[in-house]
């Protein structure tokens, strides 16, 4: 029995997931979830994931949720090295924090954005929550300051889960290269990965698709 992921393309957490199966090359059957439509609160899905959540795995009987726990349980189940997790403690300990700033930080005021846009209409976004985000933003800055990835100078998965989201950050508050030096140069070495484009750019543009047709209200003076 194969690998079952449900997910939706545009979400920055299932191209997170996309990019891990990507980079471990594992054969997996893709089950597109519409959320739209609301197939993940039907009973079926519920049963499989009460938090009706994507991504979601089943491998075997065994079934999980959220991103960064799904992209942990795939490299130490199917890696063939731990690369993009190491076993080292100290190594882990400095992924498993990145991937906790995705999640607490980068994501979370991603969210506190996007949300209101994609499901109540807003078309202009506050600027307590940009300047948040941006925050953020600068903090990731500063540790891509002297390392070519977010955890030093080998990929992880850490840098799968925040380049879904501050590539959909940048769709949604276009930022200014000149004040994020080291995150575009990071953003294009994450761009070069052969399976980049089918993993995460793909969803991107179906995001940047979603967006474009709320008719965001930008503010430039956002990003300066």
């Amino acid at each position: 029995m194969s690998i079952k992921l449900y997910y939706a393309l545009p979400s920055p957490p299932c191209r997170a997931t996309l990019l891990t199966i990507k980079a471990l090359q594992l054969e997996v059957d893709l089950v597109p979830i519409n959320l739209v439509a609301q197939e993940h609160l039907t009973t079926d899905f519920l049963k499989i994931n009460p938090f009706h959540t994507l991504p979601t795995i089943q491998d075997e009987e065994f079934y999980i949720w959220d991103s960064h726990a799904i992209n942990c349980y795939l490299v130490d189940k199917y890696g063939e090295d731990d690369g993009l997790y190491p076993k080292d403690l100290e190594r882990r300990a400095v992924v498993n924090q990145r991937l906790h700033f995705d999640s607490n930080v980068l994501s979370a005021r991603f969210a506190a954005i996007v949300s209101p846009i994609l499901r109540e209409g807003a078309r202009i976004i506050p600027k307590d929550k940009s300047d948040a985000l941006l925050q953020g933003l600068t903090l990731l800055e500063s540790l891509l300051e002297k390392s070519y990835y977010v955890t030093g100078n080998t990929l992880t998965i850490a840098d799968f889960s925040l380049v879904a989201t501050v590539s959909s950050a940048n769709a949604v508050l276009p930022l200014a290269s000149n004040r994020f030096p080291n995150i575009f140069e990071w953003l294009a070495r994450m761009e070069s990965l052969p399976y980049y484009q089918e993993a995460n750019q793909e969803g991107l543009d179906a995001f940047a698709t979603m967006l474009k047709s709320k008719h965001l209200v930008r503010q430039a003076s956002a990003v300066k």
